[in-house]
């Protein structure tokens, strides 16, 4: 399932409380960094099981979206965490 929203934090900052968050928050299905760029990260966690997150800077904001078959609520608890963008408008 594929999951989006807006935050007024750098992309950077998304990724690396992506990856903390991930490794720490979520401790019985815990995934890790296993490759990772300037816009995007992908994590591996137990059973081979991988979430995806691609962000991109925009005008005021991140648009960030988040790809998982098993991390569902892991996405939309992360999600959550982040601070939302005021000038995002209907994205």
């Amino acid at each position: 399932m594929i999951h989006t929203t807006t935050t007024s934090l750098p992309p950077a900052d998304v990724l690396r409380l992506a990856k903390a968050f991930f490794a720490e928050r979520i401790p019985l299905n815990a995934a890790y960094a296993e490759k990772e760029g300037p816009e995007f990260l992908t994590l591996r966690g137990q059973g081979g099981e991988e979430v995806v997150f691609a962000v991109r800077q925009n005008e005021g904001f991140t648009s960030i979206r988040g790809s998982t078959l098993l991390f569902d609520q892991a996405i939309d608890r992360f999600f959550s965490t982040l601070p939302i963008a005021a000038s995002a408008g209907a994205v």
